[in-house]
């Protein structure tokens, strides 16, 4: 017995029609913005025939109501809100379906990713950074995971040579 909302099926007349899957990424849209990719995905596993969902998605975003760059730039802004670094992000973004090209633009225009790095330290564990190697490991594990890259963990932790 499964709890949850079964899945409805659209009927083929439905699932063909260019107007039905407009309405359908319409009403998704209005929660948050989707990547092109995302969006096609989400169609799809409504249900909806992907021929005509790529067509829809591709009108859409000559309509500017999807933007790849500007879902871009709300990802990374959301995330760097959060605490994540540029590996991470750039990971989200990936699985997203951006292009290479989008991603490296999206992550120039983020923070001092050094400075972010060392604000995420501080916040976490204190202005101090110990001396001692467990104590020192372990902060350093934490931003990695966070993905601040091994130049980021090294100015975070006070290592600030050239």
């Amino acid at each position: 017995m499964a709890f949850g909302r079964a899945a409805k099926r659209l009927d083929e007349h439905r699932a063909n029609s260019a107007d039905a899957v407009r309405l359908g990424a319409l009403a998704l849209l209005a929660r948050r913005e989707y990547a092109s990719a995302e969006l096609i995905a989400a169609l799809v596993r409504k249900g909806y025939a992907a021929p005509v969902v790529k067509e829809v998605v591709a009108v859409l975003a000559a309509d500017h109501l999807l933007d790849d760059t500007r879902y871009a730039g709300s990802l990374v802004r959301m995330l760097v809100g959060r605490g994540l670094g540029p590996l991470r992000i750039s990971r989200q973004l990936r699985e997203a379906g951006l292009a290479d090209e989008q991603i490296a633009a999206a992550l120039e225009e983020g923070p001092d990713w050094q400075e972010l790095a060392a604000e995420v330290r501080r916040r976490k564990f204190g202005a101090d950074v110990p001396h001692a190697w467990p104590a020192r490991a372990k902060q350093m594990r934490f931003l990695q995971y966070r993905g601040f890259s091994g130049d980021h963990v090294s100015h975070a932790m006070g290592h600030n040579d050239p």
